[in-house]
């Protein structure tokens, strides 16, 4: 899949910002590339602008409204003449809220770019990732197959093998009891052959009793759920 389908199948979703993702982190933080780390960076620092412009339009917006405050304060009631110092409290009042309502407006922007700027480059991460999990998981599923085949060869190799030792290990019982029976048990003792033949002719016959009841187990399994598939069928 190349970059330009990853963004075709991107373009229109909302994507969460990246870098405030644990589960994010955990998947490609040991494995970034150069430009994954600079977009991390440059997407940090304009969420951090975004949260101080956040909190100073919030702080100015509170000295606005103790100003609003301190005007409605200072106004005669009704039908009392003017005082000086408070109109002069009024007019500083109103001097200042023009204040914070110029600075409020260059904020504004920002308010309104900061957002924009964070999923742009939210966006080119994203890609970014896409493209190395997309990758990764190719290099995986190839790896997983090419155990998969190893594996299964094993298997069939350790059931050679058990066979194989099964074969010999009753062979040996065969030779030693044949040793036995004719030689006696002091020219065996002659050689130093040490052999518990009753023992392994225990553990044959016990393996050759677990194979039978196995198999009885299977064609058990293998009828009842022929009897199931026929009764659905009926």
């Amino acid at each position: 899949m190349e970059k330009d389908e990853f963004q075709n199948v991107l373009r229109g979703k909302k994507i969460p910002i990246l870098t405030l993702d644990n589960k994010w982190y955990r998947l490609f933080e040991k494995n970034m590339t150069p430009e994954m780390k600079r977009l991390e960076g440059r997407i940090n620092d304009l969420l951090k602008e975004q949260g101080r412009v956040t909190n100073e339009v919030k702080d100015l917006k509170k000295i606005k409204n103790n100003l609003m405050s301190e005007i409605v304060a200072n106004m005669p009631e009704e039908g009392q003449p003017v005082d000086p110092s408070h109109q002069k409290k009024i007019a500083e009042s109103k001097r200042l809220i023009d204040q914070v309502n110029e600075r409020i407006a260059k904020y504004d922007d920002d308010m309104l770019d900061l957002p924009k700027m964070i999923d742009e480059e939210n966006f080119k991460l994203m890609i970014l990732s896409m493209e190395i999990c997309y990758d990764e998981f190719l290099s995986n599923t190839e790896d997983i197959e090419d155990i998969s085949a190893w594996i299964k060869s094993m298997r069939m190799e350790l059931k050679r093998n058990i066979i194989k030792k099964q074969q010999m290990e009753v062979k040996n019982v065969e030779l030693y009891t044949y040793m036995n029976d004719i030689f006696g048990s002091d020219v065996i003792n002659i050689f130093d052959i040490k052999y518990d033949v009753e023992e392994k002719k225990r553990q044959l016959m016990e393996a050759a009793e677990a194979k039978a009841e196995k198999k009885r187990a299977d064609e058990a399994k293998e009828r009842a759920e022929q009897r199931m598939l026929n009764g659905e069928s009926s």
